[in-house]
């Protein structure tokens, strides 16, 4: 559910989520967050290894975790989220910090939850795509040394996350100036896969 924004700010982002589980399931376990505060935001997508009803008691781990932490530095959330997990199957993750006051955005991700920004100020589409570390949370006992990666954001650039239900190869022939709404419900209906669930969480930054 998205956090209702108290009426004496406005919310930086402007994003939309699609979604489906595995043709033939009720459940999906691909889950996003969005927790959003004055000057900045937390965007989550959290996908439990396989599918079906402990995938998602996986996820919903993870998403509890960070929508109780989500001041925490993304490093020091990935590890409460792997601790949260342990003696369930486990998830991939990807979570973007946003911080409106210095314009930047700092994004974290292992596992297979792809990850692109695209720039709203290049004539033609430009992204930068997220380096995923291997593994999943919630197996072994620690998790490998993780590496923030930091850029720049400007009003209008597009945030887009999608679990490895959806093929990643959607990201040239976008156009940055659609609805999010239209974006993400378009990306589903044309690149989802039919052997997994699939989820896809587009945000456009607004800016301060």
């Amino acid at each position: 559910m998205r956090l209702q924004i108290a009426a004496d700010y406005a919310s930086c982002l402007d994003w939309k989520v699609a979604s489906r589980p595995l043709p033939g399931q009720r459940t999906s376990g691909d889950l996003h967050l969005v927790e959003e505060w004055p000057d900045g935001a937390l965007v989550a997508v959290v996908d439990g290894v396989g599918h079906g009803e402990e995938a998602a008691f996986a996820a919903r781990r993870a998403t509890d975790t960070l929508r109780s932490h989500c001041h925490d530095p993304l490093v020091a959330l990935f590890g409460r989220c792997h601790r949260a997990m342990r003696g369930t199957r486990g998830a991939v993750m990807s979570v973007a910090l946003f911080d409106v006051g210095r314009a930047r955005m700092s994004w974290l991700g292992v596992g297979n939850v792809e990850g692109v920004l695209l720039r709203a100020s290049e004539r033609t589409v430009v992204c930068d795509s997220l380096l995923l570390r291997a593994g999943a949370l919630g197996q072994g006992h620690e998790l490998p040394t993780l590496g923030v990666s930091e850029v720049a954001v400007v009003p209008g650039d597009v945030l887009i996350f999608a679990t490895d239900g959806i093929r990643p190869d959607f990201a040239p022939i976008l156009k940055l100036g659609a609805p999010t709404r239209r974006l993400a419900d378009w990306i589903l209906a044309e690149y989802a896969r039919d052997t997994d669930d699939g989820l896809v969480l587009v945000a456009r930054y607004r800016g301060p």
